[in-house]
C-alpha cells in the first residue's frame, strides 16, 4: 500500500557560495530533468516495483540491497535512515519506493519545501506506524525550525514539542513508531552538518550508460505498447541526457509524432524527425545549452566567465544554468568549472562549428 502526502517541490538552487533566490522558476523543456505534473503520472506508470527491473547504479543498488536484506534477518521494522543525492530525473524517488515493497512497509512521500513549520512536521511524523518509510525530497530546503525537531525523531524516535510561550511554556515529549526516513536531495552540500550526520549511510546516484539507457527506452516502450525499432532506440538514448526521466519524456514525445506523422511504430527516421523537430541535437543539447556554449564562445572568448554573467548573457536564470545546463554539459565536456568561472572546451567549438554547417544545409 502507498500513502502520498504533499507533492514535490522545485530543486533548490546553489551557486558554490550561497544558495539564489528559492522562488525562481524554472522553465519546462523535453531536457529539463525537473517533474512536472504530467512527469508524475508518467513516472508512476513506468516506475520499477521490483529490484531486477530497476536499471543502472547497481553499486547503489546492490548496497540498499544488502541493508535491507539484513535488517530483515535481525527482524527489525525499520532500516538506517538513508540519504540519496544526485541530480533530478536519476531514481531517488523510485529507489525510496522500492525500499518500501521490499520491506513490505507503506510510504509517506513530502517535500522540504512544503515543510514550513515544525507543526507540520509532528503532523507527518504522528500519523506514520511502525515500519513506514517517510520519503523526504528536496530534503536540503526544510525549514530550518523543524529540522531542529527531526534530530530527536531520527535518533530517538521523539517528537519534542514546546508548548506555550515565556514562562508558561512547557515541553512535552511524544514518542513515535519507529520508521525509516530516507531523504534525496541534489544539493548535498545544503543540508546542515547535524541533519547529515544522522543519517546512517549516503548514496550518490550519477549519470546513467548508453546502455543503461537503451534498456530502460525499450522497458518504458513495452509498458507503453509501442512498437519502436532498435536503431530509434538508440538516437532517443543518445539524446537522453542519460537521465531516465528526460529518457521516458523524449520517448513519449516521439511517439506523439510517430502517431501524427507515420503509423504509430517508432521507426529511425520518425525518430530522427521527431528530435529534429524537438531542435534536440545528436549530443543531447537543446536550444539552451547551445546558447550557453556560443556565449561563452563568442561573448567571453571562451571564458572564463562568472555565473551571474552569464545568465545575463543568455536571459537565463541562475538555478537554470545550475540545475538544468551546466551539470550535463561539465559531465559531456563542452565546459570546465574553475575558481575564476565557467571555460568552453575545444569540443564546445567543435560542436557549435557542426551545428553552424547543418544550420546552412538547412538553409
Amino acid at each position: 500500500m502507498v500513502v502520498k502526502s504533499n507533492s514535490n517541490g522545485a530543486d533548490a538552487p546553489n551557486s558554490g557560495s550561497s544558495e539564489l533566490n528559492s522562488n525562481e522558476s524554472v522553465k519546462s523543456d523535453p531536457v529539463d530533468p525537473t517533474p512536472t505534473e504530467e512527469d508524475e503520472e508518467l513516472d508512476s506508470t513506468l516506475r520499477p516495483t521490483e529490484w531486477d527491473e530497476y536499471v543502472g547504479q547497481e553499486k547503489v543498488k546492490e548496497n540498499i540491497k544488502v541493508i535491507v536484506k539484513a535488517a530483515k534477518k535481525r527482524g527489525d521494522p525499520h532500516l538506517e535512515h538513508l540519504l540519496l543525492y544526485g541530480g533530478s530525473g536519476l531514481g531517488k524517488t523510485t529507489l525510496s519506493h522500492l525500499i518500501a515493497e521490499e520491506m513490505g512497509a507503506n510510504i509517506k512521500v513530502t517535500a522540504g519545501p512544503s515543510i514550513e513549520r515544525p507543526g507540520d512536521l509532528a503532523s507527518i511524523l504522528t500519523n506514520l506506524e511502525e515500519g513506514d518509510v517517510l520519503f523526504l525530497d528536496e530534503c536540503h530546503r526544510i525549514n530550518k525550525m523543524a529540522e531542529e525537531v527531526m534530530y530527536p525523531a531520527m535518533e530517538d524516535f521523539k517528537l519534542h514539542l514546546v508548548l506555550g510561550r515565556g514562562p508558561m511554556a512547557e515541553t512535552k515529549e511524544i514518542d513515535l513508531p519507529k520508521f525509516t526516513l530516507v531523504g534525496a536531495t541534489t544539493r548535498l552540500a545544503l543540508i546542515s552538518a547535524p541533519l547529515r550526520n544522522r543519517f546512517g549511510a549516503t548514496f550518490r546516484l550519477g549519470f546513467y550508460s548508453q546502455e543503461e539507457m537503451e534498456d530502460i527506452i525499450r522497458r518504458s516502450a513495452d509498458i507503453l505498447e509501442v512498437e519502436i525499432e532498435e536503431e530509434a532506440v538508440v538516437k532517443i538514448a543518445e539524446r537522453s541526457r542519460f537521465t531516465p526521466r528526460v529518457a521516458n519524456r523524449l520517448l513519449k514525445r516521439v511517439r506523439d509524432f510517430a502517431q501524427v506523422k507515420g503509423e504509430g511504430k517508432i521507426e529511425a527516421d520518425i525518430a530522427e524527425k521527431a528530435l529534429t523537430f524537438l531542435e534536440i541535437d545528436e549530443e543531447g543539447l537543446e536550444p539552451g545549452d547551445r546558447r550557453i556554449l556560443k556565449a561563452v564562445v563568442d561573448k567571453f572568448d571562451g571564458g572564463p566567465v562568472g555565473l551571474k554573467t552569464l545568465a545575463a548573457a543568455t536571459s537565463e536564470q541562475e538555478r537554470t544554468i545550475l540545475n538544468i545546463y551546466e551539470p550535463y554539459l561539465i559531465q559531456r565536456g563542452f565546459i570546465e568549472r574553475t575558481n575564476r568561472g565557467r571555460i568552453a572546451t575545444e569540443k564546445s567549438y567543435e560542436h557549435l562549428d557542426e551545428v553552424d554547417i547543418d544550420n546552412r544545409k538547412l538553409l
